[in-house]
């Protein structure tokens, strides 16, 4: 099933920004969607690139990237978990994140090596 794509954010809601023409990426934002509702607004590097110059269409291609509602943008795992916080069973996972170190960095080296394998992984899943 392919995502909706918005091309338009309103900007008081938090932006995950993914790679539109990855169909693993899409096919976790799809996830995504279900599990935080009308809460996260989620559209592709393609389409609102271009409103983040701060943003390298490589860092866009590299990993997703959350904008909060005050401009503050993360990246990889944690644009992942900042995302999933506004899942109502899944905001414990932030936390975990940001309090614990050695989670958060094995979340990155795990983003990083799932990123690096997603055409792939698609594949295997599908």
């Amino acid at each position: 099933m392919m995502v909706p794509m918005e091309t338009e954010s309103d900007s008081s809601k938090p932006l995950l920004i993914y790679d539109g023409d990855c169909a693993f990426c899409r096919d976790c934002v799809e996830y995504g969607r279900r599990l935080t509702g009308d809460a996260v607004a989620y559209a592709s590097y393609q389409q609102v690139g271009a409103r983040f110059p701060q943003v390298s269409i490589e860092q866009f291609r590299a990993a997703a990237q959350f904008v909060e509602c005050s401009g503050k943008i993360s990246s990889g795992a944690e644009a992942v978990f900042r995302t999933l916080a506004y899942a109502p069973r899944c905001s414990w996972l932030l936390k975990l994140y940001t309090r614990f170190r050695p989670f958060a960095a094995m979340s990155e080296r795990v983003y990083v090596w799932v990123a690096r394998h997603r055409n792939g992984l698609f594949r295997l899943m599908h």
